[in-house]
């Protein structure tokens, strides 16, 4: 980190290798130009990561407020404690915008509240992480994907949008050990239902039916095993020829190391974790042929590390209740968009994302009903309607700590500036240490 001063005195700062939170890939060779509170330049980020960056101001105003109202930071944490700790089906909910440590201290909470603990994978990913229990995962890094990926292929993901460095830093351009010449050492196969932008980037694209992603998956596990198969029952389910299906299995078998990226595409329509399933299951029947690996492409930039933080915690990676003193693992029941639409959760601790703002009407309209917290760099329809709201400070911009890329690979934060705010590390310390006063006593009256 290089710093100097312009003429009037301001101070220009040039922080090397910072890290981009934006989305899972996690960039960590971002080169930020930082003049007092603004961040002026961010070399090699994409066009969202700049967006990130360039955009990011502090918010204006107190860090806490009680019903609307400005207060201290202590005052959030003693109102906050007390409606966790008096609450009968507490749940906390987010995580994915938060660095790990902070997601410790919240899963602590949960543990200590005898609440339900669950991340925004429960409305993108979570049919994946049920699959992952059910089948397994043939895995790798982003580096393997770099130095050995010959055949990559894409299913229900468009990463030339929602992950624009994905093609040019780690699948497609990159020249690696075993692909010194890059693009040209590269097969890509995209699978979408719909031509997207991505789709210009490939050398085979293969269109399907909506809602077919199951039927398409399970026609090239039977080709992988030399099933024959009835040609216009393929087409008529799949809307792809049986021809084309072969000679995608054909170029996949003859690949040295092939790798499946999955999107949402794939896991939020019909089928859901069964799809998933089903591409995990063709990745491990692949392996009878040649090396196969599949990686989601995760959204938020520690969703990753949220699913590795509440697993170590708890076993299971997301919608994990802890109301009987141990952990229970049921999606759909204990989904945060369920435990509110069914009008059961009577507090709630909201950190890092906007339920009031992409939830269902009928959970959108319990949660305005009961008391809850929110933590929020930024005020949102969520932050607004809170018994207690935090602003903090923006993790990977104004503080440090541990972020895990979507390929399960752990990177440090380097700050540009520091926030007034707190982190949200700081607030969930105090509130943990709160509430396990609050809890004490509780049990010392009860005894």
């Amino acid at each position: 980190m290089a710093t100097a001063s312009d003429n009037a005195g301001t101070e220009l700062k040039i922080v090397e290798d910072a890290t981009c939170t934006f989305c899972g890939c996690v960039c960590d060779d971002i080169e930020l130009k930082v003049e007092g509170h603004t961040i002026k330049e961010a070399k090699r980020a994409c066009v969202l990561g700049k967006a990130w960056f360039l955009n990011h101001d502090i918010e204006p105003g107190p860090s806490c407020r009680i019903d609307s109202q400005p207060a201290t930071v202590e005052e959030g944490i003693e109102r906050a404690a007390r409606i966790l700790t008096d609450a009968k089906y507490p749940i906390i909910y987010g995580l994915s915008d938060s660095p790990c440590e902070a997601q410790r201290k919240a899963v602590s909470i949960a543990d200590w509240i005898g609440g339900t603990v669950d991340t925004t994978t429960s409305v993108c990913h979570g049919p994946s992480g049920m699959a992952f229990q059910g089948v397994g995962e043939v895995t790798c890094t982003l580096g393997e994907v770099l130095n050995r990926g010959d055949m990559i292929m894409f299913w229900g993901s468009n990463p030339a949008e929602s992950h624009p460095r994905h093609f040019t830093k780690y699948s497609l351009m990159p020249k690696g050990l075993f692909t010194p010449n890059g693009r040209k050492d590269r097969t890509c196969v995209i699978v979408d239902v719909r031509k997207t932008k991505s789709a210009k980037a490939a050398d085979i694209f293969i269109q399907i039916k909506p809602r077919k992603d199951f039927e398409a998956l399970w026609t090239l596990r039977a080709l992988a095993r030399g099933i024959e198969l009835d040609p216009e029952l393929v087409e008529s389910e799949t809307g792809t020829p049986l021809a084309q299906w072969q000679e995608l299995m054909d170029k996949m078998k003859a690949s040295k190391f092939g790798v499946i990226f999955f999107g949402m595409g794939l896991t939020m329509t019909r089928g859901k974790h069964c799809n998933s399933e089903a591409l995990l299951a063709l990745t491990r029947d692949m392996n009878a042929h040649t090396r196969f690996v599949a990686k989601p492409n995760r959204g938020h930039g520690n969703v990753t590390g949220a699913d590795n933080v509440v697993s170590w915690r708890t076993g299971y990676p997301f919608g994990v209740s802890l109301t009987r003193g141990y952990p229970r693992f049921n999606p759909g029941e204990y989904t945060t968009a369920d435990t509110l639409s069914q009008r059961e959760a009577d507090a709630a601790l909201i950190v890092a994302s906007d339920p009031m703002a992409n939830f269902p009407q009928p959970a959108r309209e319990h949660l305005a009903s009961i008391p809850y917290i929110a933590l929020d760099p930024k005020e949102t329809p969520t932050t607004k309607s809170a018994a207690v709201s935090f602003t903090v400070a923006t993790y990977g911009i104004n503080t440090t700590g541990t972020v895990y890329r979507m390929d399960d690979v752990p990177i440090p934060l380097r700050p540009a500036f520091e926030s007034p705010h707190p982190s949200d590390y700081d607030v969930l310390s105090a509130l943990e240490k709160r509430v396990k006063e609050l809890k004490a006593q509780q049990f010392a009256a009860h005894n």
